[in-house]
């Protein structure tokens, strides 16, 4: 999910049931959603928090010195705990407070803790690198059920970093067959058996949409659609490639980096042949909105070799950010084209 300046945030905050809450929210709304009153300072329990070295003091009296007014702390109400703010805390007993406002948060302490890293990766003192992976880890073990991404998203490291703090801690993790992703979709480990139950729920009901098909077994949409057109040829609904590694046969491959380069050529061919027909398109051509669309799909065109030059350039300090930015994009633009699916298979 995004706030209202495109930002991704985290997918979930969690109930004290442990599954995700109803919607993925920024960390402002959580606190829109939070009673907010001044409490006293000597009834607050210090912060679980991710911070390896505990409070900055030197950052607390930079606080103090500013002069301004500081931002209401986030507390767990069922044990006063400090979530976020332990900073802030500090600094206003420096100043002499008593009290100090603050947003009361209900939920566990699993949430809470999960809640204070989403903080902490957003504003005041940055956690260091090392902070955001013990934090990971932590959550891994907190939320075996979270994806890599989810993961990765909530405590500011790369989904790649994740996946290897998972296989770390493997053998203390229960054993899944589906992860819950940054949209709160749960999604099989397993793609096969996905598919598979994809096809069985397309057979006992054949006028499910797709979209009810991909959340009732957790594929996407596109997954949905390639599994009912394989049904309706009387073809099997795992690919070739799918049906032969699980029966134990490898599949002849070309080298890999052939493989990579001829599927991405083709997939650019393809992409720039129906740009070209859309642009052609008068209903497109013709309106306000379809030549803002046409600009907006032109523009965001790259090619294999176009991405690789772009690669390249970044520097190396900012390849996981740019990486999740460009993840975050590329994950607006699939909810675009499942929301097209959606509309073409209502006019089906």
């Amino acid at each position: 999910m995004h706030d209202s300046n495109g930002r991704l945030w985290p997918a979930r905050c969690t109930a004290d049931n442990g599954r995700p809450d109803e919607e993925a929210e920024p960390f402002a709304a959580v606190l829109g959603q939070c009673e907010k009153r001044m409490v006293e300072i000597s009834s607050l329990l210090p912060a679980d928090s991710p911070r390896l070295g505990g409070e900055n003091l030197e950052h607390a009296r930079t606080l103090v010195e500013s002069g301004a007014d500081l931002p209401p702390i986030l507390v767990n109400r069922s044990d006063m705990r400090v979530i976020d703010g332990m900073h802030r805390v500090r600094a206003a007993a420096l100043r002499g407070a008593d009290r100090i406002e603050a947003y009361l948060f209900s939920g566990s302490a699993e949430a809470a803790f999960i809640l204070s890293v989403q903080a902490n990766i957003k504003h005041g003192l940055p956690l260091t690198l090392r902070e955001r992976e013990v934090a990971a880890q932590r959550i891994v073990k907190l939320r075996p059920d979270w994806s890599d991404r989810a993961v990765a998203e909530a405590s500011g490291i790369s989904a790649k970093t994740v996946g290897a703090l998972r296989k770390r801690v493997g053998c203390d993790l229960p054993q899944l067959h589906a992860r819950v992703g940054r949209d709160g979709r749960v999604r099989p480990l397993n793609h096969a058996e996905g598919r598979r139950r994809a096809s069985e729920m397309i057979r006992q009901n054949p006028d499910a949409s797709l979209r009810e098909i991909a959340q009732s077994v957790g594929i996407s949409t596109g997954t949905a659609r390639d599994v009912r057109e394989r049904i309706r040829r009387g073809e099997d609904p795992l690919p070739p490639r799918q049906r032969m590694g699980e029966e134990g046969a490898a599949p002849q491959r070309l080298p890999a980096q052939r493989t990579v380069r001829s599927a991405a050529q083709r997939a650019v061919h393809d992409t720039v042949r129906m740009l070209q027909n859309l642009k052609k398109d008068p209903s497109l051509r013709f309106t306000d909105a379809g030549r803002a669309l046409l600009r907006w799909l032109d523009v965001h065109a790259l090619t294999s070799d176009e991405c690789a030059s772009l690669a390249a350039s970044v520097p190396s300090h900012c390849t996981n950010v740019v990486a999740e930015v460009a993840r975050g994009y590329a994950e607006t633009w699939k909810q675009f084209a499942e929301e097209l699916d959606d509309r073409g298979e209502a006019t089906a």
